[in-house]
């Protein structure tokens, strides 16, 4: 999936959209004490209360809110041993498509009691699961949230989780206007963090209007901090690699090509390189959102057409073996430049931290004046502190 996939679906978790339409949801409350189903409830989305549908459509957008390879993560399922049972894919797969509630709910069941087995959760959790069908036509502006019936349309039944965690309300004190007297408010029922998941997935993964049922969207709880014993024991997931493993592989592979040493201008001009690889993509029309991925050749492209010279082959393909055990591993190009534009990168020193975007770097110079290591920025106005405008110190470099 996209972040367009992604987005598109998103947006149409609101009550009565008409291009999505939620069938039923099953929850089950867990208790931490012995990781055992301590209640289960599966209805018909539509019987709850409006309130309850506002709530559980606010948790399922959360789920898919985020950025890939950051927070959402498409995960390929491994392949079953033969013979085994409750595989993860198989599960959801016959979920999907049974029309007996009491099937779906059974299949559901065993992945909940999966993300509990082994795992010492800190509070009760409650572990939701929903199924529905979303349509998708194929001439629609993105503006436009209702079905024309000339416009045709795919429609892609989908499975979506979530996990959310426990807390029980704080003691207070409360006013009873009945009474008129003040008292203290014991309430015992446990809140569901609905506003704040843990963990969720979509399935299947889907491409335009192509559903990938060998593929799963897995929702971490933190940036770049996926549960990696959920995505192999819950979802019998492969392994996935995050936006700051790959760009710290990066930069790994170009200190082994060209040294640790390098001026700004030189590393700005390899930031520069691997954007115009996404800008050629996104500028691309009537073609499918392809990511852009960095591998043996790609990278001596970029480091030669930086400026960088005597970069060979063998020289990279050396580096990725070094660094990543794999001369065919690919990289994300949107995992080096997550955001041109944005000040991501950080320039930290004893007197100061800066942060500037890779689209800048180029004005920034470590220079020696007096003996001394500086940092020179050039700026294009005059530079504000505290209300004062600094005066220019002219040919002070001279």
């Amino acid at each position: 999936m996209n972040k367009q996939d992604i987005s598109d679906i998103r947006r149409h978790f609101k009550v009565d959209s008409e291009l999505l339409k939620i069938n039923e949801i099953y929850n089950v409350y867990i208790r931490k004490e012995t990781s055992e189903i301590f209640y289960e409830e599966s209805r018909p989305f539509a019987f709850l209360e409006l309130e309850q549908q506002e709530l559980f459509l606010a948790n399922f957008k959360k789920v898919l809110t985020g950025k890939l390879d950051i927070k959402l993560f498409e995960v390929k399922f491994q392949q079953p041993e033969e013979g085994a049972t409750g595989h993860t894919q198989q599960l959801l797969y016959e979920g999907l498509y049974t029309e007996e509630t009491e099937d779906w709910t059974e299949q559901m069941q065993q992945i909940a009691l999966k993300m509990v087995q082994d795992v010492q959760y800190e509070n009760d959790i409650v572990v939701t699961f929903i199924r529905g069908q979303y349509y998708k036509t194929t001439k629609r502006q993105a503006d436009e949230t209702e079905v024309d019936k000339n416009d045709e349309v795919y429609t892609t039944p989908f499975i979506l989780s979530s996990l959310n965690q426990t807390e029980l309300p704080k003691q207070s004190l409360v006013f009873d206007y009945v009474d008129l007297e003040f008292k203290s408010n014991l309430l015992i029922n446990p809140v569901i963090k609905l506003a704040s998941p843990i963990g969720g997935f979509l399935f299947p993964c889907f491409t335009d209007n192509a559903a990938d049922v060998n593929r799963v969207l897995y929702t971490a709880s933190k940036p770049n901090k996926p549960d990696l014993l959920f995505i192999e024991n819950v979802l019998n997931g492969d392994q996935i690699v995050t936006a700051e493993e790959d760009k710290a592989v990066f930069e790994e592979i170009v200190k082994l090509v060209i040294g640790e040493s390098v001026d700004s201008k030189t590393l700005a001009g390899v930031y520069e390189e691997v954007n115009h690889l996404l800008v050629v993509e996104d500028e691309k029309e009537d073609e499918p959102e392809d990511t852009p991925m960095l591998d043996v050749k790609e990278v001596e492209r970029v480091l030669k057409a930086s400026g960088i010279e005597d970069v060979s082959t063998e020289q990279v393909e050396r580096a990725f073996k070094t660094v990543i055990d794999d001369t065919a591993y690919e990289m994300k190009a949107s995992n080096i430049v997550p955001n041109y534009e944005a000040k991501s990168i950080k320039i930290n020193t004893k007197v100061a931290n800066i942060s500037v975007s890779a689209q800048d770097l180029k004005y920034i110079k470590q220079v020696n004046y007096n003996g001394k290591q500086c940092l020179l920025i050039e700026v294009e106005e005059d530079t504000v502190i505290d209300g004062f405008t600094l005066v220019s110190e002219e040919n002070i470099l001279s």
